[in-house]
């Protein structure tokens, strides 16, 4: 049977038990989706063997590593025009710390009541899981602070108040969002942007949530690029007997929480206990079957009620 979907095309051969999907688009994040059709297809809870087909050898790298780290019998395939060639997993991602000059602003940051958070060698402030204000390293190694919220704001805001030195800019930008970004402040899209990195703030804020002694946020193996792409939010620490702990936040519906934990587990901590945190009602079935498949187990941690009023904003 041919199928198109946004994964790409997909053959599945029920006999054989085999399902082939080409994946022509963002293929790194498409594991998990691949998945929950093989588990959909399969029998008594055993999922079909997958075959994902990939024309970017770096992408089969990525989807070969998180493959890798799967008990399902998962293919990564390499094409180049009519061949196929077995994709060998990439080496693990890294999260690199940022340069000296931008660890400088940490405490400005910190001042500023914002989260100093590291992600892919550069370092935010967020408030309540949300990019106020960015350190940003020119060519020459000059460091400035930028505030605004994503790339695009922090461009506009630098014009329009360019009179302002950085602590009063990001001040500013502070005021604004503080007042749109809150458990009981009415919707707005200062509000649900990355909704995921929010639950983080308040898991951070409350690590007894996960059964954590303290946690600190770091990036991902795949980062996102904007401020409305999906993903997850991690973070990592130790729980109160000192064992190594990844946690990783996710709302809404997330077929790639499972490979993307997996991943970031890899990053971070190898063999450290996975904890996937999700609020109450967006715990499907399949993230526990896809969980199930896992190499080294996870845990899921639901969150009861309204988790946003959690961690309520200081005035």
């Amino acid at each position: 049977m041919v199928d198109t979907s946004v994964l790409g095309a997909s053959i599945a051969d029920p006999e054989g038990r085999r399902l082939w999907v080409l994946l022509d688009e963002d293929p790194e994040r498409r594991l998990g989706m691949a998945l929950a059709m093989a588990v959909r297809g399969g029998d008594a809870g055993a999922p079909n063997e997958l075959h994902l087909i990939c024309q970017n050898p770096g992408s089969a790298g990525v989807l070969a590593r998180r493959a890798s780290e799967l008990t399902a019998p998962v293919h990564v395939w390499v094409a180049n025009g009519p061949e196929l060639t077995p994709a060998a997993p990439a080496s693990p991602a890294n999260d690199p710390a940022p340069p000296p000059e931008a660890e400088l602003y940490r405490p400005v940051i910190a001042a500023a009541g914002l989260e100093p958070v590291v992600e892919g060698g550069e370092l935010i402030g967020e408030l309540l899981g949300l990019e106020v204000a960015r350190v940003v390293v020119a060519d020459d190694g000059e460091a400035h602070l930028e505030a605004g919220v994503g790339r695009f704001d922090r461009e506009a805001g630098s014009m329009m108040f360019a009179h302002l030195g950085e602590t009063d800019s990001v001040a500013r930008a502070v005021d604004v969002v503080r007042r749109q970004r809150g458990p009981r402040t009415d919707r707005h899209p200062l509000n649900q942007l990355v909704p995921e990195r929010w639950l983080r703030a308040v898991v951070v804020s409350r690590p007894d949530l996960v059964g954590a002694s303290e946690l600190r946020p770091v990036g991902s193996a795949c980062p996102r690029r904007n401020l409305r792409e999906a993903g997850v939010a991690t973070a990592i620490g130790t729980a109160p007997d000192g064992t190594p702990m990844v946690v990783v936040c996710s709302t809404g519906v997330d077929l790639d929480l499972v490979p993307s934990a997996s991943d970031d587990r890899l990053t971070h901590a190898p063999g450290a206990r996975l904890v996937l945190v999700l609020p109450e009602a967006d715990a499907l079935p399949i993230t526990r079957d896809l969980a199930s498949l896992l190499r080294d187990t996870a845990e899921i941690v639901t969150i009861e009620g309204d988790w946003r009023s959690l961690t309520e904003v200081a005035p």
